[in-house]
């Protein structure tokens, strides 16, 4: 990803910053989430300060000129300092443990993950997947064949009924093996044995899953578009508004106002063409502050995180933010674009490669890293984790106490591998790929 190790922050200060999701063509530079460019890491309570610099008209070149833009003086340090302090309280929840075995039988649905209700035709699933069984058979339904193989997941199982139909089939769903109601003893002695055999193996698995299930409530909470949202958004499984694709200036000039800020002040009206980059500007630098402080917040979600030396949860953000953010903005993109806006614009890539430099040519890598990064076709729960791994990096420089933060870490890392070896069983190397990614 970056090497933690130069000093990532001056090709921040440019103000334009694609991210993951609200950003136009400046944070070209992070990769799949905000791009790690035009980051003005104001402070949030005083972010006048930064729509007050940005009235500078120096600061900023107009469309195909190369002047380098004015890069204002930023102490980083105090910045997210002021950010960890003032960020929104975030209640501290101790990883529950299980003390009952009998809890262990909280199965998942085997079609899309939700809680299961019962042994239903064949496998355990939630009420939804049995319906939706249920009336396809019963009514004969065909559905439009589908070669995306979409990974089916509670919060999208009813974009495309294609794919999930073929993965009732696949889990073993079957009208000649229909049992509905209530699990047999038999088969309840049976799967609590083999869940206890997991916790012999692994004595802390169950909260090890609440750990896992806690941070993917997290990362759900504070990021707009996650990984299965942005999936279903590329791949045209939404039921939503379509998307507006930003081609040439002329669609960027009218897609401006999709670009919105929760701390900037009330839009002005349509501002000329020579001011529309201005007028992007100040937005994007609003949200890339914001994107911070989302970032702080699911630190501070970590079990454990709110716990370290203040000094060192400082020294974890510095450097891992911008890691972060490039790791989330992969799924938003594919070989044709990009997502931004929260998932309501579309920019295509040929677009940003006509952009002014520095942006075009730092965009490009981004896009090699997606089409890699998305082949693993990691679901929600993977990415919060992976995104908590990426943070509790213990190798980053200035830290005062190591050992908490690797300890933290290992148990993120034992929950990761859980997760991949019980829903990715056939991918015993996914695991080892996502070491590599989060430590390169």
């Amino acid at each position: 990803m970056v090497d933690t190790r130069r000093a990532t922050w001056s090709v921040l200060s440019f103000g334009l910053e694609m991210w993951e999701q609200a950003e136009t063509h400046d944070k070209v530079n992070g990769f799949e989430m905000k791009t790690q460019s035009g980051l003005d890491y104001c402070h949030l309570p005083s972010l006048e300060r930064c729509h007050s610099s940005l009235q500078r008209p120096d600061t900023l070149p107009s469309h195909g000129q190369c002047k380098s833009p004015v890069r204002p003086s930023l102490n980083l340090s105090f910045t997210i300092t002021e950010i960890v302090h003032r960020s929104r309280p975030f209640p501290q929840s101790k990883l529950p443990t299980y003390t009952d075995p009998n809890s262990l039988l909280n199965i998942d649905c085997r079609v899309c993950g939700d809680m299961s209700t019962g042994f239903h035709y064949g496998v355990h699933a939630c009420e939804g997947c049995k319906g939706f069984f249920h009336r396809t058979l019963r009514l004969k339904l065909a559905y439009d064949p589908c070669d995306l193989n979409c990974r089916i997941q509670k919060n999208n199982r009813n974009k495309c009924q294609y794919c999930r139909f073929q993965k009732c089939l696949l889990v073993g769903m079957s009208h000649d093996a229909i049992r509905f109601g209530r699990m047999p003893q038999v088969e309840r002695e049976k799967l609590l044995a083999e869940f206890m055999d997991v916790d012999s193996r692994i004595p802390q698995s169950a909260d090890l899953r609440a750990l896992a299930r806690q941070l993917c409530l997290s990362y759900h909470r504070l990021f707009p578009v996650t990984k299965s949202k942005a999936r279903s958004i590329l791949s045209g499984k939404t039921n939503g508004n379509p998307l507006f694709v930003i081609h040439d200036m002329n669609s960027l000039m009218a897609g401006q106002h999709f670009i919105k800020c929760r701390n900037l002040p009330v839009l002005e009206p349509p501002e000329p063409a020579g001011e529309l980059a201005l007028s992007i500007f100040r937005r994007i630098q609003f949200r890339s502050a914001e994107t911070v402080q989302d970032v702080t917040e699911f630190a501070k979600s970590i079990p454990g995180f709110t716990e370290l030396d203040m000094n060192d949860q400082v020294t974890l953000l510095k450097y891992g933010v911008i890691e972060v953010m490039m790791t989330m903005m992969a799924p938003l993109m594919n070989k044709d674009g990009t997502l931004l806006a929260s998932g309501q614009i579309f920019m295509t890539r040929e677009f940003l490669k006509t952009l002014r430099r520095p942006f075009c040519e730092m965009m490009e890598p981004k896009f090699d890293f997606a089409v890699k990064f998305n082949t693993l076709e990691l679901d929600d729960i993977d990415m919060a984790l992976f995104l908590a791994v990426i943070i509790l990096s213990g190798d980053r420089p200035g830290l005062v106490n190591v050992k908490p933060i690797e300890d933290l870490q290992e148990t993120v890392l034992q929950s990761l591998e859980l997760q991949l070896k019980t829903f990715h069983p056939d991918c015993p190397q996914l695991f080892t790929v996502n070491n590599r990614m989060a430590y390169t």
